[in-house]
């Protein structure tokens, strides 16, 4: 996988005006941009086959944002790994802290959502990190690793192979108060190491991302740590001139 991996994050935004404009915009500036870095696009899931087809000819991804861990059935509302095979997804966003919070998502059904994707050959992002209080409190590592081995639990001492790993403080999302580049890059060495210890395999192979009030400013103080493969953006990735400019930044590291 092409380094840095430049992950948007729309959340529950857009329109097709915004999708059209994007769509644009990537065509025209994709052979002297984005052929430098792997750069996932995850919108509304509705808009996602739309995309993918304006933007047939080009090797830009997509993230669906949510999935169900059940393949079919009587389970009103929800999404399955095959329709998001269908509408020409990659990867799957898991365990965002606002799954997490709004929708009462713990780490056990993460890990199912987990296994469903990775059985199924699709590519999972998951996304982990601790509260303000639970910073404050020192218990930050003890977070990450209930998080990471609800996932070893269920899915095996290969469950991290080929997957995406984003460590996004929940203290930091949508805050404007990024963690440190130092801070971040000494947390996700913890995460990387963990891992690496659990799987009992140094040459297992997935990419650490940081996600967490991501801007122009910060980008390039983030993206040249040594344990950094790419950056989760959220709502800077709405704005395309801004977004633009972070992959430019990304690239030149």
């Amino acid at each position: 996988m092409l380094k840095p991996i430049i992950i948007a994050n729309w959340k529950l935004n857009g329109n097709k005006v915004l999708v059209n404009k994007f769509i644009k915009k990537i065509n025209n500036d994709y052979e002297k941009y984005f052929k430098k870095s792997t750069v996932i696009i995850s919108p509304p899931m509705i808009y996602i086959e739309y995309m993918k087809k304006f933007m047939k000819n080009l090797k830009l991804s997509f993230a669906a944002q949510n999935v169900d861990y059940n393949y079919q059935g009587a389970f009103t509302g929800e999404i399955s790994t095959y329709m998001i095979q269908e509408i020409g997804a990659k990867y799957i966003i898991l365990g965002h802290s606002e799954r997490r919070k709004h929708h009462f998502e713990n780490n056990s059904l993460i890990a199912k959502k987990f296994y469903c994707t990775k059985i199924n050959n699709l590519i999972p992002i998951l996304c982990i990190g601790e509260t303000e209080n639970e910073k404050k409190s020192g218990l930050t590592e003890n977070i990450l690793t209930k998080q990471i081995d609800k996932i070893f639990l269920i899915c095996g001492k290969n469950a991290f192979h080929n997957t995406l790993i984003a460590y996004e403080p929940i203290w930091a999302i949508g805050t404007g108060n990024n963690a440190s580049p130092i801070l971040i890059n000494r947390t996700l060495k913890f995460i990387k190491n963990y891992i690496i210890f659990k799987s009992e395999n140094t040459d297992i192979k997935f990419y650490m991302q940081y996600g967490g009030s991501v801007s122009t400013e910060n980008i390039k103080d983030i993206i040249c740590q040594k344990n950094v493969d790419g950056v989760l953006i959220g709502s800077g990735s709405l704005n395309y001139k801004n977004f633009l400019e972070m992959i430019k930044i990304s690239s030149k590291n």
